[in-house]
């Protein structure tokens, strides 16, 4: 309907995007009334997203007509604005920044490069950035899920981590079933993600190739390599991270060096 009435694809954009924050904000109505006290984030969120997806729609529209090279900065840049978002929740983890950073970079930097060289992905910035952009969020929220739940972990069964030690277990040995709960519970939305493909849900990568056009055949197919990417993408990152974080809890003389933490009265 807004298209009859509208040319102009900016303007039919931002009038899409006008009833969508209507309706975003009657959701917001509603979470005031219950009191659910979600106000200031859902505000935050909607601004935040609306500004940054505009500005970055602007900045690819000149991204987008340099040369080839310039998508290695940008992806660059990505991989390290996810390792300071990924420890946002766990700042009380040594070295967690750096850790995930190295592990993001691995993890996403080898498929998205792979892929371009063996022709996976278009050797065009229209590809490679959108689709490394995708990469590079998957494994930033995997690995933030896999270190809250392995700190949480650790603090909930601070006693029988102390107690393994002092029967002379090493620490690797001792944290491997909380590394290994850590690891599971990050990837299964993951998981959960490929056995839901098609049934539950059509993602945006399918969607947007069959409205442009595309073979629904051939959109399906190129959503499983998308899928199924940042599942190796998210699946390398957290293992690299955890390998390397968890002995970062324990000290010289492999004492357990995090408390468990007590609920404030």
């Amino acid at each position: 309907m807004l298209s009859r009435w509208i040319s102009d694809q900016i303007w039919l954009g931002v009038a899409q995007a006008g009833i969508t924050l209507l309706a975003a904000l009657l959701v917001l109505w509603v979470t005031i009334r219950l009191e659910l006290g979600l106000k200031k984030d859902i505000l935050m969120g909607l601004g935040r997203g609306l500004i940054q997806i505009v500005a970055v729609g602007f900045i690819l529209t000149l991204i987008f007509s340099g040369d080839l090279w310039i998508a290695v900065p940008v992806i660059l840049v990505m991989i390290v604005a996810a390792g300071f978002m990924t420890i946002r929740r766990v700042r009380k983890i040594p070295h967690a920044f750096w850790i995930s950073l190295l592990g993001i970079f691995l993890g996403a930097g080898t498929v998205i490069v792979v892929m371009t060289l063996l022709g996976v992905i278009e050797q065009k910035l229209t590809s490679i950035i959108p689709l490394g952009s995708m990469m590079v969020y998957g494994a930033m929220n995997t690995n933030a899920l896999m270190l809250e739940r392995f700190y949480a972990e650790l603090s909930s069964h601070a006693g029988q981590i102390e107690a393994g030690l002092a029967l002379g277990a090493s620490p690797e040995h001792v944290v491997q079933p909380y590394a290994r709960r850590a690891v599971t519970a990050a990837l299964t939305p993951n998981i959960n993600g490929l056995q839901s493909l098609g049934i539950v849900w059509i993602p945006g990568a399918m969607a947007g190739m069959v409205l442009s056009g595309q073979n629904p055949a051939y959109a399906g197919l190129y959503q499983f390599v998308v899928s199924g990417s940042i599942f190796v993408t998210a699946g390398i990152t957290v293992l690299i991270t955890i390998v390397l974080i968890r002995g970062r809890f324990f000290s010289k003389a492999e004492q357990l060096l995090i408390r468990p933490e007590t609920k404030e009265n």
